[in-house]
């Protein structure tokens, strides 16, 4: 079946909305480049919209009712947002489910060092990249310095104009001759990643001037000194905000819109929801781009502690329960796909691909090859969402992540499967997908978004 574009059905009222929604995301991602800031945005606006902190609800020992909205917060770097249903929980919840990291680059625990009156950071890239991708363009860093006493400093730099921003550096054309022989894979490999952070040497010192150098900048502007590298967590992400791009301004150019795409529309779905029925769980986790692992992965056990003590409060907390809370709950998991690119047309299956400006895309099954890794969704529950979907008029279309012997990709899906609960990949087609800046369409946007709050409504 051939799908249309959801710009053509727009309303003049529609295509208002469509810019309001973009305008939004665009700072949404332009501002949270990593989970933390992330989950310091999220959680500023859902408090505006009278969520409460869990752990305050705990020690008020005020019970939970219908339409009470609670927000749970992991390590500063997932977040869950409930609203409680009509139902029991133990007839299950509507989850929407996204991740917040993004690939990236990472500094090493002991980066600082000079070579050829040059200072680096030492560096370890996060996720899945196309390594030579990042030479040579805008870096800034983003994270947090933890320092003995327990002070937190907040780092972010390269973002403002008068900010300086940092690099990495590529062989000149004239002298790589051998390095353009190489393989893709092999042309910048993972230790040349190194970021240059400065070069003028510091006036009296005798060696490594120019790390001394960096060295007294680091302690006068921030109050950090080497060993605090040992305690920090610091991003290396590209500089410089989210655009419109396009003479016709239909599409998103930004870093990290897999999964921020799917994170925004599904937080701002569940900001628009009004009461319903069964209780509404937005997931936003960590580490997805490196298998969900760790205390703030999907893998972890916040979401089903989260879920207990949130039945505590209820007033309906058994063991028995939340197992058929888990159970009983449906969810789509919100992650991007791979959008259909004319350039490299061999690497898709015409059919069963997602294509920019189609609306929201469903994904049955992701996995590789032979679907390995995959939680493949059953027909009765993909019926279930195409009912839901048009009824609420939502332009959706289906896909498979490229041709079927050539890769594919994992979402957390399968992750939370394994409670029995009904699960299907959904989100947003992304061009260049893991580039340092990647194409979104404005009209997939908003038909995801209208189609998580449509999701949350359902009975």
């Amino acid at each position: 079946m051939e799908t249309k574009s959801a710009w053509e059905k727009y309303t003049a009222k529609q295509l208002k909305e469509v810019e309001k929604l973009s305008t939004d995301y665009k700072q949404f991602i332009s501002e949270c480049k990593t989970e933390r800031e992330c989950v310091d945005y999220i959680v500023e606006r859902v408090e505006k919209e009278g969520y409460v902190e869990l752990n305050q609800l705990i020690a008020s020992g005020k019970k939970l009712q219908t339409g009470d909205k609670v927000y749970a917060v992991n390590m500063e770097k997932a977040v869950i947002l409930f609203r409680i249903g009509e139902k029991p929980l133990e007839e299950g919840m509507n989850i929407l489910g996204a991740h917040i990291d993004s690939p990236r680059i990472d500094v090493k625990q002991n980066p600082l060092y000079e070579e050829g009156d040059f200072a680096y950071l030492d560096t370890h890239y996060y996720g899945g990249i196309k390594k030579y991708q990042w030479v040579t363009i805008p870096l800034a860093i983003h994270g947090v310095v933890v320092k003995k006493d327990g002070m937190t400093v907040i780092i972010n730099i390269g973002e403002e104009e008068d900010d300086p921003v940092f690099f990495v550096s590529d062989l000149l054309i004239h002298l790589a001759s051998e390095q353009m022989d190489k393989k893709a894979n092999k042309v910048i490999e993972g230790e040349m990643l190194d970021i240059i952070i400065g070069n003028k040497p510091l006036k009296g010192e005798e060696k490594n001037k120019v790390q001394a150098g960096i060295l007294k900048i680091l302690k006068e502007e921030y109050d950090i000194d080497e060993e605090d590298f040992l305690s920090a967590e610091l991003e290396i992400v590209p500089a410089g905000k989210a655009r419109d791009a396009g003479f016709d301004r239909s599409m998103v150019l930004g870093y990290g819109q897999d999964d921020r795409v799917c994170a925004f529309s599904s937080y701002v779905a569940m900001l628009e929801t009004a009461e319903c029925a069964r209780t509404s769980c937005c997931i936003l986790v960590d580490k997805e781009e490196i298998g969900s692992v760790g205390a703030t992965g999907m893998q972890s056990r916040f979401f089903e502690n989260s879920v207990a003590e949130v039945m505590e409060l209820c007033g309906d907390y058994s063991e028995l329960k939340l197992r058929r809370a888990l159970t009983n709950s449906r969810m789509l998991s919100s992650d991007v796909s791979s959008a259909y690119d004319p350039n490299f047309g061999s690497s898709f299956e015409k059919k069963n691909v997602a294509y920019l400006g189609h609306g929201m895309v469903f994904n049955k099954f992701t996995g590789s090859r032979g679907k390995s890794g995959s939680n493949d969704a059953n027909a009765e529950y993909m019926a279930k969402i195409r009912k839901i979907m048009d009824d609420a008029k939502v332009t959706y279309q289906t896909a498979e992540l490229g041709k079927v012997d050539l890769g594919g990709g994992g979402t957390i899906a399968y992750i939370l499967s394994l409670y029995g609960m009904e699960v299907i990949d959904c989100g947003v087609p992304v061009l260049s997908m893991h580039a340092p800046h990647e194409a979104t369409s404005k009209a997939d946007l908003y038909e995801a978004k209208c189609g998580y709050a449509a999701f949350l409504l359902a009975e």
